[in-house]
């Protein structure tokens, strides 16, 4: 299956999509190639790109006074990723976005795509639609943290994130779950002796 078909697929879980709007939407894009540990969106800049994740896996982070990170979110490709906040506020950016493996990335101004709304009810509507996507997965990652032991929230990181335990250290994992690296490791242990 190829990339484009990938990303098909993916628009098609916020309703169907004809072929000349995706046509339409993919003709203002620039492939772009983010190298591991390259950054889609520095911590400080103000976003001006909405990226279509075709390859690879990218996460965003937070900084605390102290220095440590800890990773807010993982997108596996094909994914929607960028700056939601600092798009539409226009305020710097405070939670970076960088390349865990070799990426590719479709980008895409978001002005454009605002252009492209007001004469497009089906572009709108994908917008509202990926809206509500993301802040229906922000609750959920919420209470999982809040509410799920460390154990049960690695297995549904495995469940959604299939594949991508091989592709990137295992810390990193650690830090979107909440845990150290440690943890990780004893339950990792302790669910391998349950098979």
């Amino acid at each position: 299956m190829s990339n484009i078909d990938n990303i098909e697929l993916f628009f098609k879980n916020f309703g169907n999509l004809r072929p000349e709007t995706l046509s339409l939407l993919l003709s203002h894009t620039k492939e772009t190639v983010l190298k591991k540990h390259e950054y889609f969106v520095q911590d400080g800049e103000v976003s001006r790109e909405v990226g279509i994740l075709v390859q690879g896996i990218v996460r965003s982070f937070f900084l605390t006074n102290e220095g440590k990170e800890y990773n807010k979110n993982l997108f596996a490709a094909p994914n929607i990723i960028g700056s939601y906040v600092s798009l539409i506020t226009g305020q710097p950016n405070r939670l970076p976005q960088q390349a865990l493996t070799d990426c590719i990335v479709l980008t895409i101004p978001f002005s454009i795509i605002e252009e492209l709304s007001q004469n497009n009810i089906e572009i709108e509507r994908l917008r509202r639609k990926i809206a509500e996507y993301f802040f229906v997965l922000k609750e959920k990652r919420e209470l999982e943290i809040a509410i799920l032991q460390a154990e049960e929230r690695y297995t549904i990181f495995r469940e959604e994130f299939q594949g991508v335990e091989e592709l990137i250290p295992q810390y990193h994992i650690a830090s979107y779950l909440g845990i150290s690296a440690t943890q990780l490791s004893r339950i990792r242990n302790k669910m391998s002796r349950k098979k």
